[in-house]
């Protein structure tokens, strides 16, 4: 299970990031002991009170709303396939522009709160989604389509009888690839502004020189990454058991 493989991972890095303490002493504000990261997290409960459970919130309803608008476009240019020569190039550009040029445009226009991290995190999330839908989408088998119009069903049949069907485990590679980037676009929309979250934490801390609380921070995040990929994993296992992995 990937909680249990992440958590001895996580065991042998801390191991390995003691040793490189004990051997080679660096400053503490360059590189703080373990000890030091996890006596942050103790002494300050307000990472993982509030500002941990806005990340997530955050994290949660963009990768929500990233793969529904993936889903949707990938669809759309199945059922519709003349709106791809429109919508591909439109989901490229939105992927080509630098994240950190649109987060200001988008705290200048939903303000500091929820909406404008959940936006950036959608941003970020539904072109794999959208990408690996619409591959799975247009690999459907030909011999099953053929098939298909043989016995008359038209396009919308068969894309919505053998094309989405066939499709599900890309879905599912697109979606397990956006939760990992989902806390990407919430952190840089803190870090651009924000009144609360790990991004607005770590550039306090930053200002402050407190690295063991950037760490902290990191920790977290790393944390809820894991835990995220867990979840969608959990919920998606049994969507395609006529496609069953193997190892």
């Amino acid at each position: 299970m990937i909680l249990v493989r992440a958590f001895f991972v996580a065991v042998g890095l801390i191991v390995v990031w003691q040793a490189i303490i004990l051997v080679f002493a660096p400053p503490a504000f360059m590189l703080p002991a373990p000890v030091a990261v996890f006596e942050a997290l103790r002494d300050r409960p307000s990472l993982w009170r509030v500002d941990a459970v806005t990340t997530a919130t955050e994290t949660v309803i963009g990768l929500v709303a990233g793969t529904a608008l993936g889903m949707l476009l990938a669809l759309v240019m199945s059922f519709l396939p003349t709106t791809k020569r429109m919508l591909l190039p439109l989901m490229v550009v939105s992927q080509a522009l630098p994240v950190f040029a649109i987060a200001p445009l988008l705290v200048l226009w939903l303000g500091f709160g929820l909406a404008s991290k959940i936006v950036m995190a959608t941003i970020a999330i539904f072109f794999p989604v959208a990408s690996a839908y619409n591959d799975g989408l247009a690999r459907t088998d030909g011999n099953l389509l053929e098939l298909a119009r043989l016995y008359g069903a038209n396009h919308v049949q068969q894309v919505a009888l053998l094309r989405v069907p066939s499709a599900l485990p890309a879905l599912i590679t697109g979606i397990r690839l956006a939760a990992v980037y989902a806390p990407i676009g919430a952190l840089i929309g803190e870090w651009v502004g924000a009144s609360s979250g790990l991004g607005y934490a770590m550039l306090q801390a930053n200002a402050r020189s407190q690295t063991a609380v950037m760490f902290a921070c990191l920790f977290l995040l790393a944390a809820m990454s894991v835990l995220l990929r867990a979840g969608v994993d959990f919920f998606t296992r049994d969507l395609t058991p006529w496609v069953p992995e193997t190892t």
